[in-house]
């Protein structure tokens, strides 16, 4: 009887056949979440702490904190919890992550504010901006490659972008500067910081849900009779 060769014809060429995967396992995809949205937390309180600029929706939080004397991380909860509520006439369905997404992140961001001091030198201040930065960026591949949802933010944009059948990235250009000159007005800050995360963030979170990705179920195909 004959063995099932391992080669493929590809446009001329012999490949090696790709062997299914299984699928990550429940608590591996659970570490993934909760390791991202606790590291997404620490690292916009690293944004915070480097006073150089923070992003949009931490502009609107930082503003609000700030006028009523609330901690930047209990608002992030509360406005991620009103956020969640426009879900509904947009008609997204949170996961698990998204829940998750609401609570997590703001009171990783309050632990790190109350444990860390405050920096006062430039190269300090640098040092914090681009860490928090790239674990940004890192922490957005971590709870993403886990596929329990988006957080609640993206979802409204993803959501108004189904609705109105605008472009997302015109969806999220919207909400996101809506939200920042609001905070700006409320006397968030606004500073280089700012324009770094909007520059690198993209390629930052790309690279690292590539570190992080996460196997999926693939099907095995039934084997063939004809080569057995």
């Amino acid at each position: 009887m004959a063995r099932t060769s391992p080669l493929r014809p590809l446009g001329g060429l012999m490949t090696t056949a790709s062997p299914p995967r299984a699928a990550a396992s429940l608590p591996r995809r659970l570490v993934h979440l909760y390791a991202g949205l606790l590291l997404y937390g620490f690292s916009d309180g690293l944004l915070v702490l480097a006073g150089l600029g923070v992003e949009p929706w931490n502009l609107f939080h930082q503003g609000i904190s700030r006028r009523t004397g609330l901690s930047i991380g209990t608002v992030a909860i509360i406005a991620g919890a009103l956020v969640l509520l426009l879900w509904w006439p947009l008609r997204q369905r949170p996961g698990l992550g998204t829940v998750s997404n609401v609570f997590l992140v703001g009171l990783s961001m309050d632990w790190t504010l109350a444990v860390l001091p405050s920096a006062h030198s430039w190269p300090a201040r640098t040092g914090l901006l681009l860490a928090g930065i790239v674990l940004n960026g890192a922490a957005t591949g971590l709870y993403l490659s886990a596929r329990f949802g988006p957080g609640p933010r993206d979802g409204l944009m993803t959501g108004l972008h189904r609705r109105t059948g605008r472009s997302l990235r015109l969806c999220r250009t919207f909400v996101e500067a809506a939200v920042g000159l609001v905070g700006i007005a409320l006397g968030g800050t606004l500073g280089i910081g700012t324009v770094l995360y909007a520059l690198t963030i993209g390629p930052l979170a790309q690279f690292f849900l590539g570190v992080f990705a996460l196997p999926v179920t693939r099907p095995v195909p039934p084997p063939d009779p004809a080569r057995s």
